[in-house]
């Protein structure tokens, strides 16, 4: 079954308003980098009953070889729901057989505590997606362009924006992520 991914432009206080709503959480990378701002939220499912939520933010690319600007979007779904996996261009709902094996590729820290992450070698070549898992649920995230993995050399810190209290309202916010525009195939 095909639904829509539920989008809104960035705006801090109705993110932390849907944040408070929802039992997934919704992470964002906190502190932000530097110059990044936030470029869109959404949900799979109703507001209080997300089987998966996305946050994007947009930056400066680290690198600035192919863009200049980058995009990063984290995922946090329920087995099986297949948001993460259409962000990450993706034909099945799970990251693959990789997720798991092995030493991760990159640590991920979330209200301190770990949360590794391997590269989904399977994801569309335009991009650089992460999963792993935390808070009982699907973590991934995927980087535009691909070069713009190198972001993640450094520890992610990510925070639950529901816990974050009135900080989330001094994010910067700019423009809405072309990359939340799509349909989401349920699995």
């Amino acid at each position: 079954m095909t639904v829509p991914l539920q989008v809104f432009a960035p705006d801090a206080r109705l993110l932390a308003e849907h944040a408070r709503a929802m039992r997934l959480p919704l992470w964002t990378p906190w502190p932000l980098p530097s110059g990044w701002q936030l470029a869109g939220h959404g949900y799979v499912g109703g507001l209080t009953t997300a089987r998966g939520t996305v946050l994007a933010c947009r930056g400066p690319h680290p690198l600035s070889i192919e863009a200049d600007v980058a995009d990063m979007l984290v995922i946090a779904e329920e087995p099986d729901t297949g948001l993460g996996s259409a962000l990450a261009g993706l034909d099945s709902a799970d990251p693959g057989p990789d997720v798991g094996r092995g030493a991760p590729h990159v640590q991920a820290t979330i209200s301190g505590h770990p949360a590794p992450l391997w590269w989904v070698s399977r994801a569309a070549p335009d991009r650089a997606v992460y999963a792993g898992e935390a808070a009982g649920c699907w973590l991934w995230v995927v980087l535009h362009p691909e070069t713009a993995g190198a972001l993640l050399v450094e520890e992610l810190k990510l925070a639950d924006v529901g816990e974050l209290g009135h900080e989330v309202e001094l994010l910067p916010c700019g423009l809405l992520s072309p990359r939340l525009d799509l349909d989401v195939d349920l699995f």
